[in-house]
C-alpha cells in the first residue's frame, strides 16, 4: 500500500524496475523585508542541497520581490512563487526558462501541462484568486473570477487524478476567515463541489493527501487550530481541535503514517494519527521551533528548517530515530523544502501521461493509453484487469482505486 502511494506522490511515468535516489534539495529562502523602512533587506534566493556530498549552495537570487511562498518541481523545471510573479527554471542549469506577472500569487501545483496558482493578499481584494497558466509557457490559460471559481483568497493545492483541490482561507481578512477545499476539474476547468470544514476548520495552512482523503491543518482566527478530515466520497469533513495557539505557516506535514505538526513559538514537535484523528503526543529528539517540515520520500529522512526570519536560516536533518544527521546554513527565512527524486541510468521514460476521462466515474471510464489496464483497490488487490481502452467499472464500490497502465499510475474515484 505504502509503495502504491508514493509512487502516485511522486507523479513518475517510469518502469515498476525504476530505483529512485535524490539528486538535490531545493530550498526556498524567503529573504526579509523590511515593512517599515519598505526595503528588501535580504532577497529571495534559491538553495540547492547535495545529499551525497553534504554541500548546499545558492543558485538563484529573485531581485525585487518582498517574498516568496512556494517552489515546486515538475519534469526537468521547477516553478517559484515570488511575491508578484512566477518563476519556471531549469532544474539542472537553474537557468530562467519563463515568468509571468502574477500578483498575490501563493501557492503552486502542476498537472496534466497544466500550472493551477493560488491568490491573495492583505488588504488586497482580487477578481480572481485561482489562475491557470500553461506549464510549458506560462501563458495564462484561464483565470477563475469570484463568480465561477473562489470567492476568497486560496492557499495550498492538492492534485487527485483530474482535480486540484484547492484551499480556501481568506486568511488576510482578520475576522472573516474561511474554511473551504473546493474541486477545480482540470479537464473542464470547472469549479465547484466546495467542501465546508465547519466553524472549528476555518484557514486551513495546510492541504494533503494521505489514504484517499483529504486532510487541512487549520489555524481558525489566529487563536487556535485543528486537523480536518475530508471523505471524497461523501464529502463530508470531520474537524478535530489541536491547541488553543495556531500552527504557524507550513509548520505541519505528513511523516510515514503521521501527521506532524508544531504550535506557534512553541519547541515541541507532535505527531497526529489520523486514523484515530486525535494527538499521539510529542516526538522526542526535538527541540527547536521550527518554520517547514518535509520527509523526503527516497529514505525517509525528515527536513526541518530554524528562522528567525530576519538574520539566518538552517535546514536540521533527521533520520526515521529523530537523530540528527546533519544540518546546514542556508539564507534568511528557508520557508519551503522540494526534493528532486530521479530514476537511476537505464530506466527508459514514457512518453505519454495517464489520464482517464470522466474523473470521477460511476459507470466507465476511458484511459488515454493502450495497454494492460490493472485495477487496484487502494490496499494493493488487483480488483480488475483489462486492454480494452473504455471498460466498465459499475460493479466497483464507492471510492478510490489506483489505475495502473505500463508501469504508470493514477487515481479513479469511483462515486
Amino acid at each position: 500500500m505504502k509503495k502504491v502511494l508514493l509512487t502516485i506522490g511522486l507523479g513518475l511515468s517510469v518502469s515498476m524496475q525504476a530505483q529512485s535516489y535524490l539528486h538535490q534539495v531545493l530550498i526556498l529562502n524567503e529573504g526579509y523585508y523590511d515593512y517599515n523602512s519598505a526595503t528588501i533587506v535580504t532577497p529571495v534566493t534559491v538553495g540547492s542541497y547535495n545529499p551525497a556530498t553534504q554541500t548546499y549552495q545558492e543558485v538563484s537570487t529573485i531581485s525585487n520581490m518582498r517574498f516568496a511562498s512556494d517552489l515546486v518541481i515538475d519534469g526537468n523545471a521547477y516553478y517559484v512563487a515570488a511575491d508578484s510573479k512566477i518563476l519556471k527554471y531549469d532544474l539542472n542549469g537553474h537557468q530562467v526558462i519563463a515568468e509571468v506577472n502574477c500578483p498575490g500569487v501563493r501557492n503552486l501545483a502542476v498537472s496534466q501541462g497544466k500550472l493551477i496558482a493560488t491568490r491573495g493578499e492583505y488588504l488586497t481584494t482580487y477578481d480572481s484568486y485561482v489562475h491557470v497558466y500553461d506549464a510549458t509557457s506560462l501563458q495564462l490559460i484561464q483565470a477563475l473570477d469570484t463568480v465561477v471559481g473562489p470567492k476568497w483568497a486560496a492557499q495550498n493545492i492538492a492534485i487527485i487524478g483530474d482535480n486540484a483541490y484547492i484551499a480556501v482561507n481568506n486568511g488576510y481578512e482578520w475576522g472573516n476567515e474561511k474554511g473551504i477545499v473546493g474541486a477545480l476539474n482540470l479537464t473542464t476547468l470547472t469549479y465547484g463541489n466546495e467542501i465546508d470544514l465547519g466553524p472549528d476548520g476555518k484557514n486551513p495552512d495546510n492541504l494533503m493527501v494521505y489514504n484517499g482523503k483529504l486532510y487541512t491543518v487549520n489555524n481558525k482566527d489566529w487563536s487556535g487550530s485543528s486537523v480536518s478530515e475530508i471523505s471524497l466520497v461523501s464529502g463530508v469533513a470531520n474537524t478535530v481541535n489541536l491547541a488553543n495557539a495556531g500552527t504557524g505557516c507550513g509548520t505541519s506535514a505528513l511523516r510515514d503514517d503521521q501527521l506532524v505538526y508544531q504550535i506557534s513559538m512553541e519547541t515541541t514537535l507532535n505527531a497526529f494519527d489520523m486514523s484515530v484523528m486525535n494527538t499521539v503526543g510529542p516526538i522526542a529528539g526535538h527541540q527547536v521551533n521550527y518554520y517547514e517540515l518535509a520527509q523526503e520520500p527516497v529514505s525517509g529522512n525528515f527536513y526541518c528548517s530554524e528562522t528567525d526570519f530576519f538574520s539566518f536560516g538552517t535546514v536540521h536533518v533527521f533520520d526515521g530515530s529523530n537523530t540528527e544527521l546533519n544540518q546546514f546554513a542556508v539564507s534568511t527565512s528557508p520557508g519551503t523544502v522540494v526534493f528532486d527524486v530521479r530514476q537511476s541510468v537505464g530506466i527508459t521514460e514514457l512518453t505519454e501521461a495517464l489520464t482517464l476521462y470522466p474523473n470521477p466515474a460511476n459507470t466507465s471510464v476511458s484511459v488515454n493509453i493502450s495497454g494492460e489496464k490493472l485495477v487496484y483497490s487502494l490496499e494493493g488487490t488487483l480488483l480488475m484487469q483489462t486492454t480494452e481502452n473504455t471498460f466498465d467499472i459499475s460493479a466497483l464500490s464507492q471510492g478510490l482505486y489506483v489505475i495502473s497502465v505500463n508501469g504508470q499510475q493514477t487515481t479513479l474515484i469511483k462515486h
